[in-house]
């Protein structure tokens, strides 16, 4: 694959992964296979999420090498022995990677991506892979929910003056497209990705002329097929749009198609039907109004219910920084041990709170649809080796992983597995697609899920449940754990 971060990322892990990396050379343990699964919990802010970053994450992971810089940085902190120093000079990642396609709509607890790799590898990757499938995932999920609330309305993305530093603005602006947004104000990252970009004017050029009318006529002299203009900047409605409208007046002499206003302030819902009411009168009922100031999927959700005469919606702060829920929480929780002779043994973390007790074992996940209406209706995470013990021509039965009581039966159904392979013995076997494609396929997810699940107000929770034989392996282990520490 072309790279496109041309930076050596190897050293962007926390310290304790390279601690844990010279405990295990040390210890002999590095014949041993480690299976890491990546996941987000339930909290209140989540229902869904769109799985995002996984491209960025194969471009880390091919191009993972420990140059002369990276070693004589690490020789410097005198924390590594030798041995571990030299080991890194030929390191390569050379282990598996399973996951969901990115734009897939995937649930609390279940399985992202799945790394099986040498033990001193998967341990490596932890951070990096946490740091770009977190966020570009939160980013990717906030875009799905405002361009939801949009009603399909065209929504841009230009947040890259708020987002948290560069790789933010650039890879989240990748992240809103595949969720559903059209265009970016971000030029590099429409460079990087091919994205279109678009964007109009800024106060400041208004305010650099004698008058806003002229202001107006000399944006749309030099982009007369593109002339979206900046009404709010002294008087909206007694001085922004009139001004339009003699601006439109001069395009329309000369040949040209006006676009349309920017509204930027002030209560949107009211000043966008006056204003709608003036440009109709005026005689231009196909100018566009486009919206911008703070939205978010609440407020554009509240204009649509209001009767806002807005066809363009610009987020910028709280789309690109997830305002209100600014990190993801995904994990990276070790799930097997294979030694080298090729026995598996499953691993689970335990704890007082019951959300917080891992799945064991090499797994990976259903989605149920229903025949009838090509919905999904349901996901189960099931042991790789149930994988094709399933008769789809026999009712399907799902039990509830933690409230046994709580059953539900499918009988015209079909099944889908969502990951996929990825990378295979430290090569890439998966063919990548292209943004377009990802964004059609994100779009085609949502569309599979019943609006119950993506309302905003209360959504109705999804059913993740657990395969009979994933079930009873935790159930064991958690017996036998008990049995031996309590």
């Amino acid at each position: 694959m072309e790279r496109i971060d041309k930076r050596n990322l190897t050293l962007l892990t926390d310290f304790y992964q390279l601690t844990m990396m010279n405990g295990y050379l040390e210890r002999g343990n590095k014949e041993e296979t480690a299976v890491f699964d990546l996941f987000f919990r339930q909290n209140d802010m989540i229902t869904y999420s769109l799985a995002c970053g996984l491209e960025q994450v194969v471009e880390y992971v091919l191009n993972l090498n420990f140059g002369e810089e990276e070693i004589e940085y690490l020789k410097s902190l005198n924390q590594f022995s030798d041995k571990f120093l030299n080991y890194l000079k030929d390191f390569k990642f050379t282990g598996d990677i399973y996951a969901v396609p990115e734009g897939t709509v995937v649930f609390p607890g279940e399985p992202i991506l799945t790394v099986k790799a040498p033990i001193l590898q998967a341990q490596l990757v932890e951070t990096a892979i946490l740091n770009i499938m977190n966020f570009q995932t939160l980013i990717a999920t906030k875009s799905a929910k405002i361009c939801y609330s949009a009603k399909g309305d065209t929504v841009m993305e230009f947040g890259l003056r708020r987002a948290q530093a560069p790789d933010a603005g650039i890879y989240g602006a990748r992240a809103a497209v595949i969720g559903g947004c059209a265009v970016t104000s971000n030029v590099l990252a429409g460079k990087m990705f091919n994205i279109p970009v678009a964007g109009t004017h800024a106060h400041s050029w208004v305010m650099n002329f004698k008058d806003e009318y002229t202001a107006f006529l000399e944006y749309a002299k030099t982009y007369p097929n593109n002339a979206l203009l900046l009404v709010d900047t002294f008087d909206t409605l007694n001085q922004g749009v009139p001004n339009a409208i003699k601006v439109f007046d001069y395009l329309k002499e000369n040949g040209y198609k006006p676009k349309g206003i920017r509204l930027d302030s002030g209560d949107l819902a009211y000043l966008s039907k006056k204003a709608r009411k003036m440009l109709d009168d005026a005689g231009y009922p196909e100018t566009i109004i486009c919206a911008s100031g703070d939205l978010d999927e609440y407020s554009i959700n509240s204009l649509k219910n209001q009767g806002a005469k807005i066809d363009l919606w610009g987020v910028g702060t709280r789309l690109i920084t997830s305002a209100d829920m600014p990190a993801l929480g995904g994990v990276y929780k070790l799930s097997a041990i294979i030694d080298k002779n090729g026995v598996v043994t499953p691993k689970i973390k335990l704890s007082n709170n019951t959300a917080k007790i891992t799945n064991p074992g090499i797994k990976n996940i259903y989605r149920v649809y229903d025949n009838e209406t090509g919905k999904a209706e349901a996901d189960f995470i099931y042991l790789r080796e149930e994988e094709g013990t399933i008769d789809t021509s026999k009712p399907l039965e799902l039990i509830h992983p933690t409230e046994r009581w709580k059953k539900i039966k499918f009988e015209n159904y079909t099944l889908r597995s969502l990951q996929i392979d990825v990378i295979k013995n430290g090569e890439l076997v998966y063919k990548l697609p292209s943004l377009k494609e990802i964004k059609e396929y994100a779009q085609k997810e949502l569309e599979s899920f019943w609006d119950e699940y993506k309302r905003l107000d209360r959504p109705h929770i999804y059913k993740v449940d657990l395969s009979d034989g994933l079930y009873q392996l935790k159930r064991d282990m958690l017996e036998e754990i008990r049995g031996k520490h309590f």
